[in-house]
This record gives structure tokens, sequence and C-alpha cells, in this order.
């Protein structure tokens, strides 16, 4: 359990760090909450990447472009399944 912690707190950080629309201040952790439940059901990175798109398009009414949500999808898996991270 302690190591599924670690690696959601690194998904936070990531997902913070990503910051698709520049608030700079959070506010996305409805929409982080929704992307590491998607993290731990998908393993596709083109599926999780139409997710988290989905998920932030519902929130914020805009559509990031698909190429950075691969991006972000992408980082999110290697994170899932090194089960740590050295970004």
């Amino acid at each position: 359990m302690n190591s599924q912690l670690q690696t959601n707190l690194q998904f936070v950080d990531l997902l913070n760090e990503w910051d698709p629309f520049h608030l700079e201040t959070g506010g996305y952790d409805t929409e982080i909450a929704d992307t590491i439940q998607a993290v731990h059901v998908l393993n596709d990175s083109f599926l999780l990447a139409k997710r988290i798109q989905e998920i932030y398009e519902f929130s914020f009414e805009k559509i990031i472009p698909m190429e950075s949500c691969l991006e972000i999808s992408r980082k999110l898996l290697l994170i899932k399944d090194s089960g740590t991270c050295s970004l």
C-alpha cells in the first residue's frame, strides 16, 4: 500500500507540474483525481490520453491538444509501470 500511495503522489506532482491551462495556482484537484483513477484502469497511452482530454474538457470547456495529452499519458504510465519515478 505504501508504494501505491507513493506512486499516486508522483502522479499528483506530475499532473500539477503539467498545468495545461497555465493556472499556476493548482485548481486541478478534481481532474487529477479523475486522471489518477483512469491511470489505474487504462494501460494504453492513447486511450488514457483520450480520457485525460475528456476529463479536462468537461471541467474547463477547452480542448487540450491530443499530442500534449499523449505526452502526459506516457509519463503517467511510465510511473505506473516502474512504481517509482526519477523525472
